[in-house]
């Protein structure tokens, strides 16, 4: 049990660093599980503290996922066509354009269509609302992907502080 434990936390992981990504996943909350999958091993004594502060964090992110990226939009006087063109170009772009262009050119595209849709008047301002909500997709990708990253580093670390203990059940 403790070797489908471990395996599967650390895909768990690694899913989330992809999650951080591709907004179908939420990348820090699924690496959070691939942590708690790790303390609850036979190996590795639960650690309340840990766990809880990390939940916290990941929560905190999900939920700043969402703001940061309408900030962004607002901040530079976009709308919801704009924010929702970003989500849907992402998807386009990741499918039809290769990686990591994929995601970057869909998403601004996206925000200046969804721009344009919501003022087809003034592609000025869907450009300069357009690069808003971009900006904050890409802040708010990036803040996403260092906490997955960190968790999955601290899911390496703490395994390799028990790695002795795993290594024993192999070697009976």
């Amino acid at each position: 049990m403790d070797t489908f434990l471990l395996i599967t936390g650390f895909l768990l992981t690694l899913a989330g660093i992809i999650g951080s990504l591709i907004p179908v996943l939420p990348g820090p909350p699924t690496s959070w599980v691939g942590l708690l999958l790790l303390y609850l091993t036979t190996i590795v004594p639960l650690d309340w503290w840990v766990l809880g502060i990390s939940l916290g964090i990941a929560v905190i992110i999900t939920i700043l996922d969402y703001v940061i990226p309408a900030m962004g939009t607002k901040k530079s006087g976009g709308s919801r066509y704009g924010m929702w063109g970003t989500t849907l170009g992402l998807f386009i772009g990741l499918f039809f354009i290769p990686l990591p262009l994929g995601f970057l050119i869909g998403a601004f595209a996206g925000a200046f269509v969804g721009e344009l849709l919501f003022d087809s008047k003034d592609s000025k301002r869907a450009l300069k609302a357009a690069f808003g909500s971009f900006l904050g997709f890409l802040t708010s990708t990036f803040i996403k992907l260092v906490v997955s990253f960190s968790f999955m580093i601290f899911y390496i670390f703490k395994f390799w502080e028990y790695k002795d203990l795993f290594l024993a059940i192999y070697s009976k």
